[in-house]
């Protein structure tokens, strides 16, 4: 390769090799710098051939980039070598520093693996250290590095990134030490180059990769912002968590047109502050990802609207705050009609009361299956003074309960029994719920003279001087024809009788219908609800006073004046 005892040759050589070297550092990718490593070893080493392998991710090699012969470039680029015959290879024959030179002596063990390769013929050597066509000279690459402090062999303890093959030198000679150092400086180089090249690779696609990404994000972004603000139902974030949880950050149109509130307002409320009042228990049991709710908002102008919330959770960032995505629909049209029919089904549809089903719900409600001796608590509770009210807690004797619908309530369900009067007429202090079953006399004679149409009319005006007559949250209900039941609670049997007395009155005034003017009578019979009876019983007990007192009335105190 060069003369040891001429020290210009060995300038030039380095000369060479400095500019080969400043040629890899201005490749612009990857290829361009595994070509430029070849291509260096033939303008800067004086070698005829050279083949860069490259160890790919899988630890095989791959040819990457010749030098020095088309032919060869078009036989053997693109084909892999095995890492098991690369590394047979690589501890084989003679160890160069760094390099390994494998002569034509043993290399025949190596023509049969799967290592691609080049060979030229030629004549065989004339002397002792002329180049074979068969030798072969490998300069691994190694990740730049320190050495590791343990054995093994050439580039023990570093990270193979590949191999430069040479061929054919150009004296014909075997490299001398001069060569072969500079064979192994290049190598070093070439690592170098070779890692710095995948390095702005790997970043290049990162910033492409990141590009994309953020492209994409910003597309998506877009995409929300547009499904957000251009929603035709309502929507909004809300902050979740922390002193400012349910906080609402953001609004769309739709909701705020819903609300009656601009935007810049409406970042002022939670939802919270929106809800109707009974319907906040409501709103805490939902504000959490996935919950759904039903409930009413109000509006600007004071009124509330019914919607359906639906809420989601999103992350700003992977680690970042959490959001709360509330999707409101105004359900006002579809509530109003389920709230009417609700209404048609628990009432009566020609006077807007309560029909018997509801009654006997409401009456269900207040009553359950096991009595309760009042006259007992009274003679064993020294002091207790009228009113009598009584809390059974059952489970504190027994560990469970009964619901006021009868069946077996949970822990701490206590249940407030109902009582009755005992003394009948005579007010014994005793404040219960009172049962007042009321039939219209004279009533079926208007049907017969004047027809259903005036009869209605009439059971109309009877329902609204009966509700006008009761105190608010007693109940008026009609089971049927002309029979009314009113449910007062908290009276006394003297407070009772004296309702009574109040609604028959208000009932007897004339009646005007098509300028005719009509009058009913009314019999009212007291009853008494208390735990131990059944619904049926209770009304019966007050439907049999009813006819009690219509007999003992005379008859021309029952008929319509």
């Amino acid at each position: 390769m060069e003369t040891e005892s001429e020290p210009y040759v060995r300038l030039a050589t380095l000369r060479q090799l400095h500019q080969v070297v400043a040629d890899l550092n201005t490749a612009r990718s990857l290829a361009d710098t595994v070509q430029a490593v070849a291509d260096g070893i033939v303008a800067g080493l004086n070698y005829e051939l050279a083949c860069v392998n490259l160890v790919r991710p899988d630890g095989d090699l791959i040819v990457s980039a010749f030098a020095g012969s088309p032919a060869a470039e078009a036989l053997i680029t693109g084909r892999v070598g095995s890492r098991a015959s690369w590394d047979r290879r690589l501890s084989m024959g003679q160890a160069w520093g760094d390099l390994r030179f494998i002569p034509h002596t043993e290399g025949w063990v190596l023509i049969e693996d799967d290592v691609p390769q080049w060979h030229t013929e030629g004549p065989a050597p004339r002397f002792e250290d002329e180049w074979h066509p068969h030798d072969r000279l490998y300069a691994p690459m190694y990740s730049p590095g320190a050495r590791s402090a343990h054995g093994g062999g050439p580039g023990s303890g570093r990270e193979l990134l590949g191999v430069i093959s040479v061929d054919r030198p150009r004296n014909g000679r075997h490299p001398g030490p001069w060569g072969r150092e500079a064979l192994q400086m290049y190598a070093s180089q070439a690592a170098i180059a070779i890692s710095n090249a995948r390095l702005r690779s790997n970043m290049q696609r990162a910033l492409v990769r990141l590009e994309r990404e953020q492209q994409a994000l910003r597309a998506s972004e877009e995409s929300f912002r547009q499904a957000f603000e251009y929603a035709p139902s309502g929507m909004a974030i809300a902050e979740m968590g922390g002193d400012q949880h349910g906080r609402l950050l953001r609004t769309n149109d739709a909701l705020c047109r819903l609300l009656g509130r601009p935007a810049s307002v409406m970042r002022r409320y939670s939802f919270a502050d929106l809800v109707h009042p009974e319907d906040i228990g409501t709103l805490l049991r939902t504000s959490a990802e996935g919950g759904r709710a039903e409930l009413r908002l109000s509006r600007r102008d004071g009124t509330y609207v019914w919607v359906s919330l639906r809420n989601s959770v999103v992350a700003d960032t992977a680690d970042g705050p959490r959001f709360l995505l509330t999707h409101v629909e105004d359900i006002e049209e579809r509530k109003r009609h389920e709230l009417q029919l609700a209404h048609r089904a628990s009432h009566d549809a020609l006077t807007g009361l309560p029909n018997s089903a509801e009654l006997r719900s409401r009456l269900s409600a207040r009553i359950c299956e096991r009595p309760f001796a009042a006259a007992t608590a009274r003679e064993n509770t020294p002091g207790l003074e009228p009113p009598y009210e009584y809390e059974y807690d059952y489970e504190h004797e027994h560990g469970f309960g009964f619901s006021s619908d009868g069946g077996v309530a949970g822990p701490y369900d206590h249940h407030v029994h109902t009582v009755a009067p005992t003394g009948g007429d005579v007010d014994d202090g005793t404040k219960g719920l009172a049962v007042l079953f009321c039939d219209l006399d004279g009533f079926k004679s208007i049907n017969d003279r004047f027809g259903h149409h005036t009869g209605d009319a009439v059971l109309i005006e009877v329902a609204r001087r009966l509700t006008t007559g009761v105190r608010d949250g007693d109940t008026v209900a009609r089971l049927g024809g002309d029979e009314f039941v009113v449910l007062a609670d908290g009276l006394g049997a003297a407070d009772a009788a004296d309702l009574a007395v109040r609604l028959r009155n208000a009932i007897i005034p004339p009646i005007r219908v098509d300028g005719r003017a009509v009058r009913v009578g009314a019999s009212f019979g007291i009853g008494w609800a208390e735990c131990g009876m059944t619904v049926e019983e209770v009304l019966n007990s007050a439907d049999q006073r009813m006819y009690v007192e219509k007999r003992s009335r005379s008859k021309v105190h029952r008929r319509a004046g």
